[in-house]
């Protein structure tokens, strides 16, 4: 038997990569973050060459807003895809467990966040 970890993470079969909730738009987060991290070096540049705090504080905030974003659309997909994949657990002990493990994933990550 599967334990909840594993139940409801989008796995095809054991050969397979895993499928998760995000898979789908994986493209869209690849160049959000690559776009974050061009971000981040401009932030190192504007320290080295000694620009006005204000300034980079300005860009750090608009880099935590991004990852933010991110964040905020990562969470949404694991509810979307894993969470409620786990309903679909056709073992209803193995549901019961599966679904409060992933709800609980979900909740500690948004915890993370927020702190």
């Amino acid at each position: 038997m599967d334990s909840p970890e594993d139940a409801g993470t989008g796995f095809a079969d054991a050969e397979s990569a895993p499928q998760h909730g995000y898979t789908s738009n994986k493209d869209a987060y690849l160049r959000r973050l690559k776009r974050i991290e061009g971000q981040v070096r401009g932030i190192a540049r504007m320290v080295d060459e000694d620009k006005y705090c204000i300034d980079i504080l300005t860009q750090v905030a608009a880099v935590n807003k991004a990852l933010h974003a991110v964040s905020l659309g990562l969470v949404e997909e694991h509810i979307g895809h894993c969470v409620v994949g786990a309903a679909s657990e056709p073992d209803p002990v193995l549901r019961a467990e599966t679904i409060d493990f992933k709800v609980k994933e979900a909740t500690d990550a948004i915890g993370r966040l927020l702190r």
